[in-house]
């Protein structure tokens, strides 16, 4: 299917009057709603007014009446349920609210579940000092295969220590990397 002239002109005309991908896509024939979706995007038609529920067919029949009456009628309502909300709401609550970070910025520090404590990041900066720094290719079985430092650098390591039996890291490294369940729900409070 190729999008001529005449196809495109019928596609702004439903878009202009509200219709949805899906009925545009129908009308033409031969295409999907993906792809008038796509095309609209490409025309820079993309920015309606009015949404493409139910709306658009009402606005056709009558355009002055339906936007009229609605509105004060919603209004009065939605004005009225929040006084009635706030009134039963203690003073000390306030309302959760979803912090909307733009794209590019850097996500605000959260508490994580997976902290290590203080006592094992001091075990663990020792036994680093005494490891054996080994690479990818000289791990074996028993050897501590915890992995220090950025892989996309020259100096990244694994630590290369005797392991635990059973396990794939030392003493050090399996105390940090298995967590009892307490203790890590216990952080989180």
């Amino acid at each position: 299917m190729s999008w001529t002239d005449e196809r495109v002109e019928l596609l702004k005309k439903m878009w202009g009057e509200g219709q949805s991908a899906s009925q545009i896509a129908k009308e033409l024939g031969g295409v999907t709603r993906n792809a008038v979706i796509g095309k609209v995007h490409r025309l820079g038609l993309s920015n309606r007014a009015a949404s493409t529920t139910t709306a658009p067919k009402a606005e056709p029949k009558a355009k002055a009446a339906p936007k009229a009456e609605p509105k004060p009628t919603p209004k009065e309502p939605v004005a009225a349920k929040p006084v009635e909300a706030t009134e039963q709401r203690p003073s000390n609550v306030t309302p959760l609210r979803r912090q909307i970070i733009p794209a590019g910025q850097p996500l605000p520090p959260q508490p994580s579940a997976n902290e290590i404590s203080p006592e094992a990041l001091a075990r663990v900066n020792e036994i680093e000092k005494k490891a054996k720094k080994l690479t990818l290719l000289e791990l074996t079985e028993k050897t501590c295969k915890w992995p220090v430092g950025d892989p996309a650098t020259d100096d990244f390591w694994f630590c290369g220590l005797p392991s635990q039996s059973g396990k794939p890291y030392c003493e050090a490294h399996v105390g940090v990397a298995f967590q009892p369940m307490n203790s890590r729900r216990d952080r989180r409070r």
